[in-house]
């Protein structure tokens, strides 16, 4: 397994993780004897970072981590977010320092270790100085809680305020080959910081796998059937980057998957795709992704299939837009 580490002297991790949002019902129901299953594959076939958070599935995610990784611990980074709550509207932020330290040891229970590895602030509390809440988790670090800062869907300005607090070890935001926000003024930030981009949905939330289709009809509790991007004339316009992604992976004989996730290893070492996967032969599949290797040509034809604003439709619903730092 190919490596790199997490920021400047931060843990050395595999060049993909693993995300795990999905094994706990996001994108509808999940089975938790298979999600146990890809989990200890995924350890097996050397991933070594492990995404979670205290909101996926009201703890349930962390719980599943920390029951089938515990006896693992040495050889898995742990890493988690919080600083949002979930209610019956949807996720509210709470960023204060006495809510990031309730979540904190909370993780700890849930996880079945005394320190996590890698810590996010998930989301920017408006009500909360950045400033504080990063002190809050530079506590944690100090007190051997928490090994590294990071923060999630953050502006580069809100980073830069960030970093001067305590350093910031890595960013995690959305980034696929339609998505690409984050090479205006977040990358270069990262990079002048010495961070490192872990980058979520790097399939496009199983749009990029072909999976999906206008006929798709969404399960009960997926996310997706609230996004615009997903849905109606906004899906049927970027079925046509996915058919054209599809193409180029037939040609390659390659699965569309495994050039979404190579492309995006071809963005640099300090990159880190983190895709999601609840079932072994999609991890599998994934993984397939680091053994392929894209051409000058390969590149430009993805590039001509996206067109310069990526993927149409906005990637989360009205609340879900209102809780990113822009």
């Amino acid at each position: 397994m190919h490596a790199t580490t997490l920021g400047p002297g931060g843990p050395a991790v595999s060049r993909l993780g693993l995300g795990c949002m999905s094994m706990t019902g996001s994108y509808g129901p999940a089975d938790p004897h298979e999600a146990a299953a890809t989990l200890l594959e995924a350890l097996d076939r050397g991933v070594t970072m492990f995404d979670t958070g205290d909101f996926y599935g009201d703890g349930a995610n962390e719980e599943l981590l920390g029951q089938t990784l515990a006896p693992h611990r040495d050889r898995a980074v742990l890493a988690t977010k919080t600083g949002v709550r979930r209610t019956a509207e949807g996720l509210v932020p709470a960023g204060s320092p006495d809510e990031l330290r309730r979540a904190c040891e909370a993780s700890l229970r849930r996880l079945r270790t005394d320190h996590i590895d890698l810590y996010y602030l998930a989301r920017l509390d408006p009500a909360v100085p950045v400033e504080e809440s990063v002190g809050a988790l530079a506590e944690l670090v100090a007190e051997g809680k928490v090994g590294h800062i990071g923060l999630s869907e953050v502006s580069a300005a809100t980073l830069r305020r960030a970093h001067a607090v305590h350093p910031v070890s890595a960013v995690q935001t959305e980034y696929s080959l339609w998505e690409r926000h984050v090479e205006n003024d977040i990358l270069p930030t990262i990079r002048a910081l010495g961070a490192t981009l872990v980058a979520y949905s790097p399939l496009g939330r199983g749009l990029l796998t072909g999976a999906v289709r206008t006929t798709t009809r969404y399960v009960p509790g997926d996310f997706r059937a609230t996004a615009p991007r997903y849905n109606g004339a906004d899906l049927q316009a970027n079925l046509a980057i996915v058919d054209a992604i599809t193409h180029l992976a037939a040609v390659r004989s390659a699965t569309p998957a495994r050039i979404a996730l190579a492309w995006l290893l071809t963005r640099g070492s300090d990159v880190v795709p983190i895709p999601g996967s609840s079932r072994r032969p999609h991890l599998r599949d994934n993984l397939a992704a680091l053994d392929l290797r894209l051409t000058a040509t390969d590149l430009r034809d993805i590039d001509a299939a996206v067109p310069d604003t990526g993927a149409r439709g906005a990637r989360y619903g009205d609340h879900g837009i209102g809780l990113i730092d822009r």
